[in-house]
C-alpha cells in the first residue's frame, strides 16, 4: 500500500457561508502549536508535512516551505484534545474537549482532500485518546475521566461497532497492537492495564487484565513492537514496563540505573526504532528528556534534554531522524545516530496579550506574552525573541520611526528594545504600580502615553539620553485597558474598567471630554478621519461616539460574550472585533453589519489588528495562537475611498 500525499485542494480557498448567510474569512496562515496534546505533532508518511492542532483548527504544514493547509470545515468548535494518523496517511482522526456532560465529537478527515468524512458522536466531556488500526479499517477511541469508555468504529461507514467501560480506574491511553486489528491495549491509573480481544463478526470487546505482580504504577503512554509480541507502558514515575502480549505478564522494567536516569514528570510519549538501530525504543519525558533505551538490556544508550516536556515523537520514513514536539510549543529535529538536534519551529505557548504593527509596514508584527516576539508575516517565522525571566509583558507598541519596540511589563516598568538585536535601549522604573497595562506613542516618537492597573495615565518625554515623566493624570478608578493617540498628537483616548473613556489633551495635560457607559471598557479606537470613536467592553456592545460632542451615535449588539478588542481599517470602511466567544467578525463601518466571520481560536481573542496595507487581519488568543486572516477582495484598501472619507 502506497503512502498517500496531498492534492492541491486547500480547505478554505472558496468563500463559504455559515448558516446565517455570513461569509467565512479565509485563513491565510497560523503561528502556533498546542504542544500540550499528547502525540499531537505527527509527521505525515510522505515526509513533507507535519500535522498539529492549534485551538479548534488542525494545521498541515510543509516541513521546508511556508505552505500551510487547514482542516476546519465540518470540524471542531472546541480545543482539539487528541489526534491519530493512519499508517499510510490516508485518514486522520481528531477528538476534542467539550463542556462536562456535553458530547465531545470525533472528526475523521480524508487527508487527500483535507475534508471531513465522518463526525462520530458518542463520548461525553472529552475524547482522551485515539488510534487507527494499521489496515485503516477501524478506529478505537477512549473517553475522558467522566466517560471512561472504549469504542471501536468502522472507518468506512462511520458507525460504532462496539464499546465497553475501559476499567474501574481512569484510562489514559489506548492503542491497536502493531500490524493487528483484533487486539487493543489500554492503560491508565492505579495499575489499570488491559489487553482487549476485538471480534468484528460478533461485535464484542473482551478484556484481559495484565498481571503486574506487586508493582503499582499509573500509566500514561503505550507502544507495541513491530512483531506485536511486546508492549511497553510508560508511567508517571518515569519508568517503562515490558509486557508480554501472549502471556499477559509483566517481564521487567527500565531503565537500568534509575539514579542516573531519572525521567521527571513521567514518560508521556514513546516510539520504536525501525531501520536505524532496531531493537530500541525512544522515550519522551515530561521534564524535556528524550532518551533511547535498549529493549534487551533496558539501558539508556543516549539522551538529550530539550526545552519543554517532550509530548510528541514522530519518526521519519527513513528511520534515521525523528521530530520532537514539546509543551513549550517547540519542534526539534533529532538524529538517531548521535542525537544531534536542531530547533525547527518555535512559537508562543502562553496567553498572548497584545499585537502591534510598525507604522505603514505589513511585513512583520510584534506580539507579547511571557516574552516579546517579532514575526515575519510572509514566512510566518520568528525573527526576534526578547525574554525577561519570570516576568510577563502586558502590552507592546512599535515606535512610528521604527527605531524601538516599547513594551509594558507586570513589574511596572516600561522597557524599550532595539528592533534588530533586541538589546535594551532604556528602562523606565516604577512607571506604574501593579503593572503597565496599556501603551502608545505619539507620531513623532518623542512621547509615550502609558496606562496602569490602578487607573493612572502618564506621559513620558523620550530623548536619546533621558526619559522623564511630563504629566500624571489620575481620573480613572480602574485598570486602563487601551490607549490610542490621534493623528494630530494633540489628543489621546483611554478606555478603562471603571466604565469611562476619557479623551485627554496632550498639550494641557488635562481631560478634554469623557464618555460614560455601564460597562468595563476594553478597547477604544479612533476612526481614521478622527471625527468618531468606536468603543467596546463587557456589555457586549459596540458603540459609535461623536468625538466633538462626546455623544453616542449608534449602538450595535456584537456578541453573546465580552468583546476584548477592536481595529479599524486604514480606509475607514471596515472594522474587526474579537472577544470571549472566540469568533473574529469583520464589520462594515457605515452599515454596522457583520459581513464575514472567522472561526479557529479555542481561547479568548485578546487582541486584533488590521495590517497597514489592509491585506490581512492578525488575531491573538489566550491559548497562545496567532491567526492570520486574508482580507476579502471587496474589503481591500482603496486609496480613493480613503481620500473621500477624509
Amino acid at each position: 500500500m502506497e503512502t498517500k500525499g496531498f492534492s492541491s485542494t486547500k480547505v478554505g480557498t472558496k468563500v463559504k457561508e455559515v448558516q446565517d448567510g455570513t461569509k467565512r474569512l479565509e485563513l491565510l496562515g497560523v503561528i502556533g502549536l498546542n504542544g500540550r496534546v499528547p502525540s499531537g505533532m505527527i509527521l505525515h508518511p510522505d515526509d513533507e508535512h507535519i500535522i498539529f492542532p492549534l485551538g479548534s483548527t488542525i494545521v498541515v504544514k510543509h516541513v521546508t516551505e511556508s505552505k500551510q493547509y487547514f482542516l476546519q470545515e465540518g470540524g471542531h468548535d472546541r480545543e482539539v484534545s487528541c489526534m491519530s494518523l493512519s499508517k499510510y496517511g490516508t485518514y486522520l482522526a481528531s477528538g476534542q474537549q467539550s463542556y462536562m456532560g456535553f458530547k465531545a465529537p470525533i472528526v475523521l478527515w480524508n487527508m487527500e482532500t483535507c475534508e471531513a468524512v465522518h463526525k462520530l458522536v458518542l463520548h461525553k466531556g472529552e475524547v482522551k485518546d485515539l488510534c487507527i488500526s494499521d489496515n485503516e479499517k477501524f478506529l478505537v477511541s477512549l473517553g475522558g475521566r467522566d466517560d471512561n469508555t472504549i469504542v471501536v468504529w468502522d472507518i468506512e461507514t462511520g458507525e460504532a461497532i462496539c464499546g465497553a467501560s475501559s476499567a474501574n480506574q481512569t484510562s489514559m491511553t489506548v492503542r491497536w497492537l502493531s500490524g493487528r486489528s483484533d487486539v487493543i491495549i489500554s492503560a491508565g491509573n492505579n495499575n489499570n492495564a488491559r489487553i482487549w480481544s476485538f471480534d468484528h463478526a460478533s461485535r464484542k470487546l473482551v478484556p484481559h487484565q495484565i498481571s503486574l505482580g506487586s508493582q503499582r504504577r499509573n500509566f500514561i503512554s503505550a507502544i507495541s513492537t513491530e512483531d506485536a509480541k511486546t508492549v511497553y507502558l510508560g508511567t508517571t514515575s518515569g519508568d517503562v514496563f515490558d509486557i508480554n502480549v501472549e502471556s499477559k505478564l509483566f517481564k521487567g522494567a527500565g531503565p537500568a540505573n534509575r539514579k542516573k536516569n531519572l525521567f521527571g514528570k513521567g514518560i508521556v510519549s514513546m516510539i520504536c526504532t525501525r531501520q536505524v538501530m532496531p531493537g530500541h525504543i525512544i522515550i519522551g519525558a515530561g521534564d524535556g528528556t528524550v532518551a533511547m533505551i535498549n529493549t534487551s538490556t533496558m539501558k539508556v544508550v543516549r539522551k538529550v534534554k530539550l526545552v519543554g516536556g517532550a509530548t510528541s515523537l514522530s519518526l521519519n520514513a527513513a528511520g534515521d531522524h525523528f521530530f520532537v514536539g514539546t509543551d513549550k510549543s517547540m519542534i526539534y529535529l533529532v538524529a538517531i545516530e548521535d542525537f544531534e538536534h536542531e530547533l525547527r519551529t518555535t512559537c508562543n505557548y502562553n496567553s498572548i496579550t497584545d499585537v502591534a504593527f510598525p507604522e505603514g509596514f505589513s511585513q512583520l508584527f510584534a506580539t507579547c506574552s511571557n516574552e516579546v516576539r517579532i514575526w515575519n508575516s510572509k514566512q510566518k517565522d520568528e525573527l526576534l525573541r526578547i525574554e525577561i525571566p519570570n516576568l510577563k509583558c502586558q502590552c507592546v507598541t512599535i515606535a512610528p520611526d521604527g527605531k524601538s519596540i516599547v513594551t509594558g511589563w507586570e513589574d511596572g516598568k516600561i522597557r524599550a528594545f532595539k528592533p534588530k538585536s533586541g538589546k535594551l535601549i532604556y528602562s523606565i522604573n516604577d512607571a506604574h504600580r501593579n503593572g503597565v497595562t496599556a501603551i502608545s506613542m505619539t507620531n513623532d516618537s518623542k512621547r509615550i502615553v502609558s496606562g496602569g492597573a490602578q487607573g493612572n495615565v502618564r506621559i513620558w518625554k523620550i530623548t536619546p539620553q533621558t526619559q522623564s515623566m511630563v504629566a500624571s493624570m489620575k481620573q480613572h478608578k480602574g485598570r486602563v485597558n487601551s490607549i490610542q493617540v490621534d493623528e494630530s498628537n494633540n489628543y489621546c483616548v483611554t478606555a478603562a474598567a471603571d466604565g469611562s473613556c476619557i479623551i485627554w489633551d496632550l498639550n494641557q495635560y488635562n481631560r478634554d471630554s469623557c464618555l460614560f457607559a455601564t460597562t468595563q471598557f476594553k478597547s477604544a479606537v479612533y476612526h481614521p478621519d478622527q471625527s468618531q470613536l468606536l468603543t467596546t467592553g463587557t456589555d457586549r456592545k459596540i458603540t459609535f461616539w461623536d468625538v466633538v460632542g462626546s455623544s453616542e451615535i449608534r449602538i450595535i449588539e456584537s456578541s453573546k460574550e465580552d468583546v476584548n478588542s477592536l481595529a479599524i481599517s486604514p480606509d475607514g470602511e471596515w472594522f474587526v472585533s474579537g472577544g470571549n466567544d472566540r469568533i473574529v467578525r469583520l464589520w462594515g463601518y457605515d452599515d454596522g453589519e457583520v459581513h464575514y466571520v472567522g472561526k479557529g481560536h479555542s481561547g479568548h481573542i485578546q487582541a486584533c489588528k488590521i495590517s497597514p496595507d489592509q491585506s490581512f487581519i492578525v488575531t491573538v488568543g489566550s491559548e497562545g495562537a496567532i491567526f492570520m486572516w486574508k482580507m476579502p477582495e471587496d474589503c481591500l484598501y482603496s486609496s480613493a475611498k480613503a481620500e473621500a472619507k477624509r
